[in-house]
């Protein structure tokens, strides 16, 4: 009989697969295959408050490639610090922005397990992109790494990128974390980040609370929804590009919508800020 913690692909060594992972958890909801039972069971908890629970990853993922297209596209960024890059899946950052810009720099940080084991060698397609380990809620740890490296000038612009990471940062020390970000950088960088929501409405903000209580509570023991007073403080000193602060699904949407969107896709926020 085989074994129910086992995703298709093969287990890369010391993943353990009894513990919930963020990039697991995330993969699974983004219908990937580098996940295990107890990662599916998280999504399983959480739909039983929000049947629609996947569709925050999707949100979360199809913004960050709407927001890669703008930097390269638009404001034409060549560098990119991407902190909690996550497992590997379809439009990853440095295969948006080098289609722009073929000579596009992407520096990867994370410091999950299964990222470790299976992702690095996915992500390092070529001589721009490189991955280090390092906590993404450490912003000395981080920095310090990517100077040993040299691989990013900061001296130039550079866009860090904090897509769906920062709600599982559960203390209150967010802003002092992108703080340490933001004056890492030269003015005329940029910040993109995805966050999941509490819209503070009376039905909006009771399913934000049901999922934030279940994913907190879940295997995983994270997954924070943020006030938009709070997610405003995660970008110091910086001016919103426009639309500022909206939903995932509102930022510069791919085309008319046809559609309502769900409560859940009335939960999770982005914006992208410019270093003034």
């Amino acid at each position: 009989m085989p074994d129910a913690t086992k995703a298709p692909s093969s287990i890369p060594v010391g993943v353990d697969t009894t513990r919930a992972s963020i990039a697991r958890v995330y993969d699974a909801a983004l219908n990937g295959k580098d996940n295990f039972e107890i990662d599916r069971e998280v999504l399983r908890q959480v739909a039983t408050v929000a049947p629609q629970v996947n569709d925050l990853a999707w949100s979360n993922r199809n913004f960050l490639i709407r927001a890669c297209r703008f930097l390269a596209g638009q404001a034409g960024i060549k560098q990119y610090l991407d902190c909690g890059s996550g497992l590997p899946t379809a439009e990853n950052t440095h295969q948006v922005v080098q289609r722009l810009i073929p000579d596009a720099k992407v520096l990867y940080v994370d410091n999950d397990d299964v990222v470790l084991a299976h992702g690095r060698a996915l992500l390092e397609e070529n001589d721009n992109t490189l991955f280090i380990s390092a906590d993404i809620f450490n912003p000395e740890d981080v920095l310090s790494l990517a100077a040993e490296h040299n691989f990013l000038d900061f001296n130039e612009p550079i866009a860090v990128i904090q897509n769906g990471t920062l709600h599982h940062y559960i203390g209150d020390e967010g802003p002092q974390i992108m703080q340490q970000y933001v004056d890492a950088v030269v003015p005329g960088s940029y910040t993109v980040i995805a966050h999941f929501f509490d819209p503070e409405t009376p039905e909006h903000s009771a399913i934000a609370r049901k999922m934030e209580e279940k994913f907190v509570h879940s295997p995983m023991g994270s997954g924070v929804f943020r006030t938009r007073k709070q997610l405003l403080e995660l970008f110091p000193g910086q001016e919103l590009i426009d639309p500022g602060l909206v939903l995932c699904d509102d930022w510069w949407p791919d085309g008319p919508r046809i559609r309502p969107l769900n409560q859940v896709e009335e939960c999770i926020a982005a914006a992208v800020g410019r270093k003034l």
